[in-house]
């Protein structure tokens, strides 16, 4: 336990890095087959820092999975990564890019699961009328009583009384901006299936790892840190999953980042960004800030995008715009 020891000892005084370093150390030493998905983001610049103070019989395999959208930035980071650490971190490209998934699929929009109910009601030629008649609509639209239960509302409230996410209504006059602006273009969430889940899951399938190490942090909100209760999940069957970072608060990151000068891409460092995923993803909280500096930094990339998720984006402006309007006349009228 000397390792461990001491890096504890010179570890910063903050519990919650401590016990991170404990359970990194446990996980290394229970398993043998390890891959760990590196995103060139700032949580895993934190994993393989943390793995790394560890993994000296180099029993992790990290991987980069290549969307076909990539900030150069990125991929310049990946490279960066491999000299720090003396890693080689293995590239995957995506079963179906995503420039291929928006042709052939549809182009995302709002978030992944209302893509996939606009895509269910787009399949089924629904009309974007203005009724609530769940059972009426079920007569009409056979085989889609989920989007269906979505666009009428009828999911239950949520603990507190909250909307259910489930709902139409959970994002804000999107029913009626739907009903006066019906999409004229397909919706589909399948990007994130072909460039992403898909690849990982055939990886994993290839490589049989005994553990699947990757970044979410409970603080960072979205639809899969509540997938999870905590940073550990054993699996009836492949790989057992570890979030080394979970528990990482933003205050947290700071500490760790300034105690062991980890370093971030540059498009952290110099296009200014807060946080990084698919490039110019219509998901994206900060896109129109990502798209600004894309167009700064990388134009090449910004033209890209723009073709590519051209509708989703004037899609996503009329809706924001029609949302700011409906919001101002109400607290006017």
């Amino acid at each position: 336990m000397s390792k461990l020891d001491d890096l504890i000892d010179e570890a910063p005084n903050d519990e919650i890095i401590k016990k991170s370093l404990t359970t990194t150390f446990q996980k290394l030493k229970d398993y043998d087959k390890i891959i760990c998905s590196i995103s060139g983001g700032s949580d895993s610049d934190l994993i393989i820092d943390l793995c790394q103070q560890f993994d000296e019989s180099n029993k992790i395999q990290y991987v980069f999975f290549d969307t076909g959208l990539e900030f150069e930035a990125t991929k310049e980071h990946i490279r960066d990564l491999e000299r720090r650490y003396n890693v080689e971190i293995k590239r995957i490209r995506a079963v179906k890019p995503i420039p291929v998934c928006c042709r052939e699929y549809g182009q995302p929009f709002l978030s992944k699961q209302v893509s996939e109910w606009i895509s269910r009601l787009q399949r089924h030629g629904f009309q974007w009328d203005d009724t609530d008649d769940l059972e009426f609509l079920m007569g009409k639209y056979h085989n889609c009583k989920a989007a269906l239960r979505w666009w009428c509302n009828d999911y239950p409230k949520a603990l507190g009384g909250k909307v259910s996410s489930y709902n139409i209504e959970y994002n804000s006059y999107l029913k009626e901006f739907m009903i006066e602006n019906p999409p004229q273009f397909s919706i589909s969430n399948k990007c994130c299936h072909f460039a992403k889940k898909k690849v990982a899951s055939d990886f994993k399938k290839k490589e049989k790892p005994d553990l699947n190490m990757y970044g979410v942090r409970k603080a960072e909100g979205g639809a899969r840190k509540g997938a999870y209760k905590n940073c550990f999940t054993t699996k009836k069957s492949g790989a057992d999953e570890y979030r080394p970072v979970f528990w990482y608060l933003e205050s947290t990151k700071k500490t760790y980042e300034e105690h062991y000068g980890v370093e971030h891409s540059r498009c952290y460092t110099e296009y200014g960004l807060k946080r990084t995923g698919c490039a110019g993803c219509p998901y994206a909280r900060n896109n129109e800030e990502e798209l600004r500096a894309m167009e700064m930094y990388e134009p090449r990339l910004y033209r890209a995008v723009s073709n590519v998720f051209r509708d989703s984006y004037e899609y996503t402006r009329a809706y924001r715009e029609y949302v700011a309007r409906r919001k101002g006349n109400d607290q006017n009228g």
